[in-house]
This record gives structure tokens, sequence and C-alpha cells, in this order.
């Protein structure tokens, strides 16, 4: 791949100038627009603590009637707004993708409190507490769900192919096809591949990512007039790329001089960020990977402890009416207990309300033929063995609450890889294995993203990012994001 540097050439030429105007004026439109939003959920956020601190009274310069809070309010305001500039949180780059952008907004946000804390001491300033102790923590909130909001609303856009980065993937066809399966799959992070460059690959030919078809316009050594000619925003390398880390620093400051962002994708697939840690040598930056801790954890056992013990207390009436509806419909046992497969290989007897009829097990065989299931997953959206009531119960997953019992006596999770037929374990391959390696839950990434509507492949690849990744916080997440998603339904059947 033969690459010279040719200093200011294309920097003059009008279609770069015109492309850096036009990226420049969307990305000064998202970031004005976040902070109009900022600055208006922190001016709610103010107003309701005078509110509830100083109730019916008007504000004026006494210290009594909040006055001195109204007044320092706007410069408290005006200096966390700095602050989140100056973390970068309005970023195009950081801001609506990944979880980033919520570490700094909260790290800008608690170092606003401590300079407002250490400046109201310093210069004998008498904030009431009370109104301090509403405002930071409602602003924090507001601004947090704000972005939320921002970041949907941005995701629908990109899904209907509004406001993404046009890029070229270069590479090899193997590392091409999984990166570019990667992006095309998540329409959020703002990316569409709109061509592929690789020595691997038969000029004119096709690539297929996903559910897109990109065209093949050359090889490694066309990158740079493929990048003009294709009007591409970015060039993104998947992989290595012929003449190493040499070439790849000299392609970066060409692309520069066109106005071309470079993107180089990390060999490191499914890891968590906060595993990954930089460790530069001579310039290099060398990625050290912690190993995952997979012992049981106190923290995660009282959660599941707590949140089983009270749900069990607190659903007991619906579980009667469950249980009687049941009884009602055919008579049959009320409960289903099948034979899963736990942490360490160690088999269990998992709890569901009945959902099929009786003979539901004998009648496997014949409806094999139909299965839709992917990989070892045997799955019929219109199961002819579903009851009328099972299909309800399916469908808002009651039929799962009696597993809160399971997760009680310790042989299951609130929150973990979908547990697993002794069937399906038999056929694992590829290290799919290792989903074993914790407890399983009844609600996880794959149940949250998904369920049936999701492939083998991609579930198996969810669930292994939850074992590898796992944190006290990710539990809370999943959780939170458990309620909509059964209130969705999707892939409930």
């Amino acid at each position: 791949m033969a690459l010279t540097l040719q200093p200011n050439a294309s920097v003059r030429s009008p279609r770069v100038r015109d492309r850096r105007r036009r990226a420049l004026r969307i990305r000064s439109t998202s970031a004005w627009t976040i902070a109009l939003v900022d600055v208006l959920l922190l001016l709610v956020a103010f107003a309701v603590a005078h509110l509830v601190r100083f109730p019916g009274e008007v504000p004026v310069l006494d210290a009594r009637s909040g006055g001195v809070e109204f007044v320092v309010a706007p410069v408290i305001v005006l200096l966390w707004m700095v602050l989140l500039g100056v973390f970068r949180t309005r970023d195009p780059r950081i801001a609506g993708v990944g979880s980033d952008e919520y570490r700094r907004l909260l790290t800008a946000s608690l170092i606003t409190g401590g300079l407002v804390g250490v400046v109201a001491y310093a210069a004998q300033i008498d904030l009431a507490r009370g109104y301090v102790a509403v405002a930071f923590p409602l602003g924090i909130l507001l601004l947090a769900l704000g972005r939320q909001r921002l970041r949907r609303s941005l995701a629908r856009r990109r899904a209907r192919g509004e406001h993404l980065q046009d890029v070229l993937l270069v590479g090899d066809l193997d590392d091409v096809a999984y990166v570019g399966r990667r992006i095309t799959a998540t329409p959020a992070a703002g990316y569409r591949v709109r061509a592929v460059a690789s020595d691997c690959a038969s000029v004119g030919g096709d690539v297929r990512l996903g559910s897109v078809t990109v065209p093949v316009l050359g090889g490694a050594a066309d990158v740079l007039d493929l990048a003009a000619a294709e009007g591409v925003s970015a060039v993104v390398v998947a992989g290595a790329i012929p003449g190493g880390h040499e070439l790849l620093r000299r392609l970066g400051w060409q692309l520069e001089e066109r106005g071309v962002e470079l993107v180089v994708s990390s060999p490191l697939a499914d890891i968590a960020t906060g595993r990954v840690h930089e460790r530069p040598v001579d310039g290099l930056p060398l990625m050290h990977v912690e190993t995952p801790d997979y012992r049981r954890r106190f923290g995660k056992r009282a959660l599941d402890v707590v949140g089983a013990g009270l749900g069990l207390a607190v659903l007991a009436p619906l579980l009667g009416v469950i249980t009687l509806v049941i009884r009602l419909d055919d008579g049959g046992p009320v409960l289903f207990r099948q034979t899963r497969v736990g942490r360490g290989g160690v088999e269990f007897s998992i709890l569901k309300f009945r959902t099929m009829s009786v003979d539901a097990e004998a009648r496997v065989a014949a409806l094999l033929a139909e299965n839709e299931g992917s990989g070892p997953l045997f799955k019929l959206r219109d199961d002819p063995r579903v009851t009328r009531v099972g299909s309800f119960l399916r469908r808002t997953s009651l039929d799962e609450l009696p597993q809160l019992w399971n997760v009680l006596t310790g042989s299951m999770s609130l929150v973990g890889p979908r547990p697993a037929l002794p069937r399906e374990v038999a056929l694992y391959e590829d290290f799919a294995d290792r989903r074993l390696l914790v407890t399983p839950g009844i609600t996880g990434l794959w149940q949250v993203s998904g369920r049936s509507d999701l492939d083998w492949v991609d579930g198996v690849r969810l669930d292994l990012h939850y074992v590898e990744n796992w944190s006290f916080l990710h539990d809370v997440v999943i959780l939170a994001r458990t309620i909509p998603s059964v209130l969705r339904s999707r892939g409930a059947y």
C-alpha cells in the first residue's frame, strides 16, 4: 500500500472546505440544542428548590426569604453549564452513545457542587442547606433524564437513516464483516457504511453486513482516493492493514489534511471499558485487560434475597389470583417444573406458572419440524400447546414470577444469563459454556434486548458480555430496563 504525504494539497479544496463546514454546522447545532435543554432543566431544578425551601415567599434580597439563593442561583447555573462544557458532555463524539456521557455529566455536576460549597464557605455566603439539598440532586436527575430523552430522539432519527456519518470500512474481509455487522445493527452510534476497501475481496463485488449490502470499491492502497470520491466523513480501520502501525499513522495524517476522521476498531470485543486500562510504553498505548471476577458477590446475593423476599410478599395476592385462574382454565397443575443447568453446570428445578397443556413435553417431537428457534433453541411464535391463560401470562411475563423462589433459595439470581436446558448445554460450542460461570437470572441482557426475537448467536454474545463485565450497577440498570421491556412484550412468546 503506497501512501505519500502531500502537505496542504487538499486543505485548499473547496469540496473539503464544504464538507468541514457541513460537519461543523451539524455538530454546532447538536451542541447548542443540548446546551439549551441543559440550561432550561437546571433553571427548573433551582426554581423547584426555591419553591420547596421557601414556599409562598417572594424573593427579595433578604436571607430570611431566600433572596441570597435567588441571586446566587444564576451564577451556579452558569458555573454548572461551563463545567459541562469543559468536560465535553456535549461533544457529538461523546453525547448520544455509551455511558461516558453520563460519567462526564456526573463528574462535572459533583465538581460544581464542591466548588459552590468551598466558595460559599470561604466567602461566608449563607446558602440554605435545604435549598442546596434539593437543587443539586434534582439538577443531576433532570440533566440525566434530559440527555436520555435527547438520546432516544436521536436514536429514532438515526434508525430512519437521518444524521448518520458515512464511513469507509477498511481491512481484512473477516474483520470488515464483523465490524460492519455491528455498525449496521447499531444505527444509534451514528455510523453508516458507505463502501468497503479490502485486499481480500474482488473489486466490484459486495459484502453482506447484516441487513445491508455494501460494495467493495478498492483495496487498502485506494483508501485516500475512495474517501475523497465517496465523500465519507470518516475511515474506519477494522483490524490490521498492510504496512502496520507506521503506515496507519501516516494514513491518519493524510486523512486529517482532507478533513476526514480516522477511526480504528479495537480488536477487543464485548469488554466493558472499566476492565480496560491504557499503559503507554514509549508512545505506544498498550491496553491492559483485567481478568473477570467470577466469585459469588455479597452485594449481588443481598440484592437477590431482599428483592425476591419483598417480591414474594408484595405479589402474594397476584400469585393467588393467577393460581386460581390456571386451575379454573383446565384443572391441571398450577406450576411447571423443568430441569435447567445453573452455575458450574449444576442442575436445578426451575419453577414457572404452567402456560402449556399438560401433555406439552410429549408433543415436542411432533413439532420439531416447525421449530422457529435458532441454534439449540426450540421456539414457536404460535405454539399450539399454549393455553388461553398461558398466552396472557407469557405476553406479560407473569409466568416467570415463581422463579422468585428459585432466587430466594440461591439456584437463580434476579439478573444473569438465561437458564439453559440440559439439551442446549450438550450442544454448546465456541466457549458458550462460559455462561455457566455465574448464576442464571430471571432477567438479563438477552431478555431486555429482545428475548425470543434474538437469534441464538446474539443471545449468547449478550450473556457472555454480562458474564465477563458484571457490576452491581449493571444489575440495577438491567432491572430498570426490565420493566419497559415487559410492558412492550417484545419477543414474549
